[in-house]
């Protein structure tokens, strides 16, 4: 008996290999972030966050200019600025990468 195709539906294992090539693609995605580095700055470049893909912040650098003892919000407000945009940065980078692979079809719970 020869499988029959009900409403033009591809048949399970194609799904399953599409599913599989783009698990890998995703995970070769996941590496290329992990390895792509942020740079971020706030305050006219007196505060930098360098983040990883993954949001992983690996350096911060700070201005010795920009310290003050008796001005210490400023300078928190300068570093939250920073990893903030390096977040956001490493957010647009990631859902741009993933959206070439998922064919801007997103994801449950909206993961890309």
């Amino acid at each position: 008996m020869a499988k029959q195709n009900f409403g033009g539906m591809p048949n399970m294992q194609q799904l399953m290999k599409q599913a599989q090539k783009m698990q890998k693609q995703m995970e070769e995605v996941q590496s290329k972030l992990e390895e792509m580095t942020i740079t971020a700055t706030s305050g006219g470049g007196m505060v930098e966050a360098i983040a990883t893909g993954k949001k992983e912040i690996i350096s911060i650098k700070i201005n010795e200019e920009v310290v003050d003892k008796d001005d210490i919000e400023t300078l928190e407000d300068l570093v939250l600025a920073a990893v903030n945009e390096a977040f956001r940065q490493a957010d647009e980078i990631s859902q741009k990468e993933m959206g070439k692979v998922t064919g801007g079809m997103g994801m449950p719970g909206g993961i890309f």
